[in-house]
């Protein structure tokens, strides 16, 4: 008679084999362990996230060890996303980061929150000189002139694009035919800076009146946004993103 614990050490392996190379020798007097003494001790590099109820840490090497990276990682790179204000905030915030490291404009996004009116596109688009220029003193922004002015440029050319297509969204989703693109990234070094649909999607940012809208800054949105799929194959996330297409 098979007992919980052999089961549940099959069920590993059969479950993680897709995610992991990890040799099991069954070699562990399994029947007085519970089920996560198990894994603690056959599998001690999984801990903290799940897939199907078992714990993982397997995911793409960029956010480190960064609290905030990993749940940025976890919970929002790649997500596919459509709602307007959230589109909005995300090119903001990569337009910030020209120049810059993503985790330094990640760690100021309450500040940028609060200072540029949650997002809203209306309100930004209606910001006064003298609040853009008072902005300028916050040490919890990125304190570029070029860059803050450009938020409420930004904010007036993203209301035009509303108007012409019914929603953002519907306009940035075009440069990728409306559904994502599954980068099938077996490592970092197979993920791109720019692609075809990137230079493409910043000529016509540009052309519409965008600023900080090179082809880097957009595939970067991309990414941020689910129109590509580029969490590394052996990533939890890359196949939870993938099954919920």
């Amino acid at each position: 008679m098979t007992s919980s614990a052999g089961v549940a050490v099959s069920y590993l392996q059969d479950e993680l084999a897709p995610f992991y190379s990890v040799s099991v020798n069954l070699t562990v007097p399994q029947s007085t362990l519970r089920f996560g003494e198990i894994v603690k001790l056959r599998y001690p590099q999984l801990q903290d996230h799940n897939y199907k109820g078992i714990p993982m840490t397997t995911r793409c090497k960029w956010p480190g060890n960064d609290p905030l990276y990993i749940e940025y990682h976890d919970k929002e790179w790649g997500v596919p996303l459509h709602d307007e204000r959230a589109l909005f905030e995300f090119l903001c915030l990569e337009c910030q980061q020209a120049g810059l490291s993503w985790i330094t404009v990640l760690r100021k996004r309450e500040n940028y929150r609060r200072a540029f009116l949650n997002f809203e596109p209306e309100a930004v688009a209606s910001m006064s000189d003298d609040t853009i220029e008072t902005l300028l003193l916050d040490a919890g922004l990125i304190r570029n002139r070029l860059k803050l002015y450009a938020m409420r440029h930004n904010a007036i050319a993203f209301l035009k694009v509303q108007k012409e297509f019914g929603s953002f969204g519907k306009y940035m989703w075009s440069f990728v035919n409306g559904k994502t693109i599954d980068g099938r990234r077996t490592g970092m070094g197979d993920i791109p800076a720019t692609t075809p649909e990137s230079d493409t999607m910043s000529k016509d940012l540009k052309k519409r009146g965008f600023k900080f809208v090179g082809s880097t800054i957009c595939y970067a949105h991309m990414q941020a946004t689910g129109m590509v799929n580029d969490h590394v194959h052996e990533c939890f996330r890359y196949r939870e993103l993938t099954s919920s297409v």
